[in-house]
């Protein structure tokens, strides 16, 4: 009877630290999650301050009100027409600003209108590539859109000379001539040339 009494009590001490290694294990992977958590956090929107533009493309939409939900296009004088609103000015404004101006104008049609606006298609804004890309011609410009964005769209056919690549930008009316040597700026060289492009922008390859 004591030989059985000590196995069970060297059995009882073998098994206590298995128990307690998983509380351990447990709460490893607890203080790990947070991380993981972490890192599928959407980006913050880089187009919050984005203005809008004659014949860009709007997404209005009012909540519970399918009748005044639309997508339309920015007319060339910078306006656009809803029901109840008709004529409403949208060129100049953020799409925040222009909902919260369609908000305060809903007010005496509906209660509590909640509107969204979103920026569809951007073609006020343009830039321009000519030479030797495979897609030349005007291209519609991104919010904090770079030179190797442009380039990687338009791409680069076999004659183009990478080294000689430049941007024409005019800035007071005059024109400057920005250069571009798009090997070191994919080896990670020389970051300052993958400029924030304007509208009106061209970029050359020679």
């Amino acid at each position: 009877a004591p030989l059985v009494l000590l196995s069970s009590f060297a059995l009882a001490q073998d098994a206590a630290p298995a128990t307690e290694d998983a509380p351990a294990t447990s709460a490893a992977a607890d203080r790990t999650s947070p991380g993981k958590q972490a890192a599928i956090v959407p980006p913050s929107q880089t187009n919050a301050e984005y203005v809008i533009g004659p014949e860009d493309v709007l997404h209005v939409a009012v909540w519970k009100e399918a009748d005044l939900t639309a997508t339309l296009p920015v007319r060339p004088d910078g306006k656009i027409s809803l029901p109840l609103l008709n004529d409403v000015q949208a060129s100049g404004l953020t799409p925040q600003q222009l909902a919260a101006s369609l908000t305060e104008k809903l007010k005496k049609y509906i209660a509590d209108p909640h509107v969204t606006v979103v920026v569809t298609t951007i073609n006020s804004k343009r830039i321009y590539l000519v030479g030797e890309v495979v897609h030349s011609g005007a291209t519609p410009l991104s919010p904090n859109m770079t030179v190797l964005q442009a380039l990687s769209s338009a791409g680069l056919n076999q004659f183009a000379n990478t080294k000689r690549i430049y941007v024409l930008r005019t800035v007071n009316g005059k024109q400057q001539k920005l250069p571009v040597n798009y090997r070191k700026l994919v080896k990670g060289e020389q970051i300052e040339q993958d400029y924030v492009l304007q509208a009106g922008d061209t970029i050359v390859v020679p």
